[in-house]
């Protein structure tokens, strides 16, 4: 069994691939101050209830935009798996060839997913993340990574809202019953809905059109796909194992079989 790890500023996920199967996954809080015992103690914890057997994990990968946590996982895995995980970063192969101007800029998450779309859906695409920034990467059909765009996450957008304007107070974000608000409460959740929406489907236009139009395939993927994308009208694909795919394949891509 393989242990994929995706570490992300807010949540962090993890999976069980067996023979190229996800058989288990799992989304929790990204804590940052945490050691690699009380990760283990989570990890295996999770996977006890499970009934999966950490002595069975045979190798492992980590996507990490946290360095700090980078360390603090390879250190859990060696000590709660025995594994040394691969990391997901320059040098490894991935079968993308990155034409950002300074490639080691690009998030490693971001790599992982070009892979795992290339992979499930081919090119050219367009890949949105939905985490605490949102991502929109471009791909061609023979797998260059073209670039894209960095927005502020829905999350945090919306809590920059609730902390500069002191008569404004935090609302669930859902999709409201109508554009126009009777409260404040709904004219919040149309504002930050709506407007989330828009700004997705505008990028993913402009992008399209920079890539010179035709069949151009766009995957959402990240905690809040499914909400925004269930109003989105260029979005093609949810995906929401999207990453944890992409870290498979390149563990597969970066082990050598005996």
């Amino acid at each position: 069994m393989i242990l994929a790890i995706d570490v992300g500023n807010t949540n962090l996920v993890f999976g069980i691939y067996h023979n190229n199967s996800l058989i288990a996954s799992y989304r929790i809080a990204t804590h940052h101050d945490y050691t690699e015992d009380e990760y283990g103690l989570v990890f295996t914890s999770l996977l006890h209830l499970k009934d999966l057997d950490r002595n069975s994990i045979e190798g492992g990968i980590i996507s990490s935009v946290v360095p700090s946590l980078t360390v603090v996982l390879e250190k859990m895995c060696k000590k709660y798996f025995e594994i040394s995980p691969i990391i997901v970063g320059p040098g490894i192969r991935s079968g993308i060839n990155i034409k950002y101007e300074n490639p080691k800029e690009v998030g490693a998450d971001r790599i992982v997913n070009a892979v795992a779309a290339l992979y499930k859906y081919g090119g050219p695409a367009i890949i949105i993340d939905f985490g605490t920034a949102t991502t929109f990467d471009a791909l061609t059909a023979e797998g260059d990574y073209l670039g894209g765009a960095i927005a502020p996450g829905i999350g945090i957008s919306s809590e920059a809202l609730f902390k500069s304007a002191a008569k404004l107070y935090r609302v669930e974000i859902a999709k409201p019953e109508r554009v126009i608000g009777k409260n404040t409460a709904s004219s919040i959740q149309s504002g930050i809905y709506n407007g989330y929406v828009g700004l997705v489907e505008n990028i993913v236009d402009k992008m399209k059109e920079e890539m010179g139009g035709g069949s151009i395939c766009a995957i959402a993927t990240g905690g809040l796909a499914p909400l925004i994308c269930s109003n989105a009208r260029n979005i093609d694909r949810v995906d929401m194992m999207l990453t944890l795919d992409g870290l498979n394949l390149l563990y597969e891509k970066n082990t050598v079989k005996s």
